[in-house]
């Protein structure tokens, strides 16, 4: 297939719309089921360069959900434990402890719940039954991956009434070095950004504390390939082999930290006795126990607990998840990695990601205040590399 007609760009009157090679070659995808749109394709080439390449440098199969070009998560094959499992609805998914590759879609999908309604799927690896599985019965656009079995294949075609967007790619492609895009009808031109993410990237440690376990190295390591695929400004944090907290596109950086720190509370309290344990009526559909479990957490818009709401949603009343118990049980969680795309220019986003539970950093470096925020590192005894290179996505 020489290119592909889209119904439009990213907006309905942009018209005409196609993607293809520009140097008249076969595009290295295929088309097995639907009709994805433009930003359907932006969410699949930007999410399988990060599958790829976190598997590459992990060997472990990986999956990410992408959500307007930045991954809401991204994680690896590690098993669930029981409390995550029920916190991301999937613990009663038969076999998912035997495939890695569905492990690591229930993680990256369980993450942010609220931000991945609707989003884009990336598979390192051939899509089996029990991924398939887990997909089928969550709201999505599309998924990207190198393969299907055949059953897993007819389980993904049955989503969106048969018109759910599958998409093949050529796991041996490589792109051109350089690349190009047009902004104002005026062509931009750079190299590609193939850095490589690794082990030796976290090795110029500057604080006192010079601890970096093989679990951290690996949690920077996916922390950081998350961000070389998000829209910057970007920070994130991971733990236990998944991103549990991007914020993305901030034009500061501090907000940047205290959002994804947001969602990595968000993502810890869902896990929280009180919050496992609502009784949900029977016919709340999953979505909306996502909203609900979001407002019960971060006391949003809607107060579900309150009388004239809580019967809408739970069999019996609930109690409160109080300000003092969320921190309380924030305040137990260590061993949180943070990954920045460029340098911490104040010692706040330090201050921040603490509260987060976060224990590694890993940022470029380069600011006029790195002595400050050394300094502050060294306070709390957490560990922070230097890796010397901006990750900047644009």
């Amino acid at each position: 297939m020489k290119e592909f007609e889209l119904k439009y760009g990213c907006n309905p009157n942009q018209k005409p719309s196609k993607i293809f090679m520009e140097n008249g070659a076969d595009l290295p995808i295929e088309i097995l089921n639907g009709k994805p749109g433009y930003i359907n394709f932006l969410d699949a080439f930007n999410s399988w360069q990060l599958v790829k390449e976190i598997k590459s440098v992990l060997n472990m199969p990986a999956a990410t959900s992408f959500k307007h070009v930045s991954p809401t998560s991204a994680a690896v094959g590690i098993k669930l434990p029981d409390s995550l499992k029920k916190a991301c609805f999937v613990d009663d998914i038969e076999g998912l402890d035997d495939s890695p590759l569905a492990c690591a879609y229930a993680r990256a999908r369980g993450t942010d719940r609220m931000s991945s309604f609707g989003d884009w799927i990336a598979l390192s690896d051939e899509c089996d039954v029990t991924t398939a599985k887990l997909i089928a019965r969550e709201v999505s656009d599309g998924i990207i991956a190198p393969g299907y079995t055949p059953e897993a294949l007819e389980i993904l075609k049955s989503k969106r009434k048969g018109g759910y967007n599958i998409v093949k790619i050529d796991p041996e492609y490589v792109p051109e070095e350089i690349e190009k895009k047009q902004v104002f009808g005026i062509t931009f031109q750079q190299g590609r950004n193939n850095f490589k993410i690794d082990e030796e990237l976290l090795s110029n440690i500057v604080t006192k504390n010079k601890e970096l376990p093989d679990e951290a190295k690996r949690d920077l390591i996916i922390a950081l390939i998350t961000l070389k695929y998000t829209q910057s400004n970007s920070v994130c944090y991971a733990v236990d082999g998944q991103a549990i907290g991007v914020g993305a596109g901030q034009q500061s950086r501090i907000h940047c930290t205290r959002l994804a720190g947001t969602k990595a509370d968000t993502w810890h309290l869902r896990q929280h006795p009180k919050v496992l344990a609502l009784p949900f009526k029977d016919e709340i559909r999953r979505p909306d126990r996502d909203n609900v479990i979001d407002g019960y957490i971060n006391k949003n818009e809607e107060d579900v607990c309150a009388e004239g709401n809580w019967q809408k949603y739970f069999k019996t009343r609930p109690e409160p998840l109080t300000a003092e118990e969320a921190r309380q049980y924030l305040d137990t969680i260590t061993g949180v990695s943070v990954g920045s795309d460029a340098f911490f220019p104040f010692s706040d986003n330090i201050e921040r990601a603490r509260k987060s539970g976060a224990s590694y950093i890993a940022e470029p470096g380069g600011s006029i205040r790195d002595d400050i925020v050394i300094e502050c590192c060294d306070k709390y005894g957490m560990t922070m590399a230097f890796t010397g290179m901006r990750l900047f996505h644009h």
